[in-house]
């Protein structure tokens, strides 16, 4: 509620009539119709006396609200989002910075509302609409209120939104300095510098940052289900470690890895099962393999990446290892 409102209401639910509290504050009738219709505010000096005579503390007589909860936050939203299907937007919209007048240092509701208003509004095509520039230009605020965050995953999130709100409008200067709130290890800053470049034309930059996505994907992949493998020998789950292994073959043969990659893991399976059958095949079929254990140089899915070449020496050094590791695997057995 607003000034006006609260003094209003505890007003008559302390049955005190204007003249009543004009007296006993030491002011007009006329002052107090004034504050009640909201054509004027109490003296910041009457505001303690106000709420003593009241009964009300001054958070309550100043509508002060704490910041929401995780919870009311979602309530807030999925409301926007309901009256944004069925109410006209420019209603909605009011409705939403009244909202946030209410929570201003709420970046969380602001940053979650300015997406909700920006994506119904590429939805209903109010890019003709009279006021489409001013809806713009506010929700573009709300990005820009939340982009000076202090708490990153509050600014990475703005930085992402500010990055479609850009691409939209073609203006892929501004679009690519928004990645400079991303840090280099996040595989969002690589995709989204691909889409920057294929946007611009840049179509060899595109193609090698997908590329180079992709090629980390199978490693960082490939060390997860190598864990989870871990884990399930640990207890002994052998229909879960079949599962595994074939899941890393299969990845292999996927991100066109090479034969080497494909067949590794079976040997890991082998040596567990104590089968001395599959993992001698599996170990004959690995050291053909290492002459071609950079094969995916070569594969078409990596043709915009540079690889280095691999040397002779280690290819006969990585057979040599392989060969002795076998060696000792065998005599165990």
């Amino acid at each position: 509620m607003q000034l006006s409102e609260v003094i209003r209401t505890y007003r008559k639910r302390r049955n005190l009539t204007q003249e009543e509290m004009a007296r006993r504050l030491g002011v007009t009738a006329p002052a107090v119709n004034k504050w009640e219709k909201g054509n004027s505010l109490p003296d910041i000096t009457l505001l303690a006396p106000i709420a003593r005579l009241l009964d009300v503390s001054l958070d309550t007589l100043l509508s002060f609200r704490e910041e929401p909860t995780g919870d009311e936050i979602k309530e807030f939203i999925c409301e926007l989002d309901r009256k944004l299907k069925y109410e006209p937007y420019e209603k909605v919209f009011g409705d939403a910075k009244r909202m946030l007048e209410q929570y201003p240092n709420c970046e969380m509701l602001i940053w979650q509302t300015a997406v909700l208003l920006d994506a119904r509004q590429m939805i209903q095509g109010l890019s003709d609409s009279p006021d489409a520039k001013n809806y713009e230009e506010y929700i573009f605020s709300l990005y820009e209120r939340v982009l000076k965050s202090k708490d990153e995953v509050i600014r990475w999130r703005a930085a992402d939104s500010l990055f479609g709100f850009y691409m939209r409008k073609e203006e892929y200067g501004k679009a690519e300095e928004c990645l400079n709130y991303f840090s280099e290890q996040n595989p969002e800053r690589k995709r989204k510098q691909a889409q920057l470049y294929g946007a611009t034309n840049r179509i060899h930059e595109a193609y090698r940052a997908y590329e180079e996505l992709i090629f980390s994907d199978f490693q960082m992949v490939d060390a997860a289900l190598s864990g989870m493998y871990q884990l399930a020998v640990r207890e002994n789950d052998r229909e879960k470690a079949h599962m595994l292994v074939d899941k890393l073959g299969e990845m292999a043969r996927c991100f066109e890895m090479g034969r080497y990659y494909e067949v590794g893991g079976k040997l890991l399976l082998a040596e567990w099962e104590k089968d001395e059958e599959t993992a001698a095949d599996t170990m004959k079929e690995l050291l053909s393999a290492v002459e071609d254990i950079g094969s995916f140089r070569h594969a078409p899915l990596y043709e915009h990446m540079e690889f280095e070449e691999m040397r002779k020496e280690f290819i006969e050094e990585l057979k040599e290892n392989l060969e002795e590791s076998f060696r000792d695997t065998w005599e165990k057995w």
